[in-house]
C-alpha cells in the first residue's frame, strides 16, 4: 500500500539531511561547518480513519493526513470524499 493521502495527495517527498561539525560563533565557536549531506524522506502523517457519512447513513475506510482530516471536519465529510472520487 503506497504512502498517499486519498484527501490531499500528500505523499514521500525526498530531500537532504545536512551534517554539520563545530561550535557555534555565538557559543564561542569558530561556526558551523557543513560536513556532508544524506538523502532522506519526508513522510506524510498518515491514518487509516472509519470516517462516517450522515448522508449515506454508513462509515467508509480512507487512508488519509492529518491535515486532510481537518479539511474532513471543515468541508463535511460526503462533498469531501466525493471531491476526491472515494464514493
Amino acid at each position: 500500500m503506497s504512502r498517499v493521502c486519498k484527501i490531499t495527495g500528500a505523499k514521500v517527498v525526498s530531500g537532504n539531511k545536512i551534517h554539520r561539525s563545530g561550535r557555534a560563533k555565538k557559543k564561542g565557536g569558530i561556526g558551523r561547518h557543513v560536513t556532508g549531506t544524506v538523502k532522506r524522506q519526508f513522510k506524510p502523517n498518515l491514518r487509516q480513519k472509519r470516517v462516517w457519512v450522515p448522508e449515506l447513513g454508513k462509515f467508509v475506510r480512507v487512508r488519509v493526513s492529518a491535515r486532510g482530516l481537518k479539511t474532513i471536519d471543515k468541508n463535511g465529510a460526503f462533498k469531501t470524499l466525493k471531491e476526491a472520487g472515494l464514493l
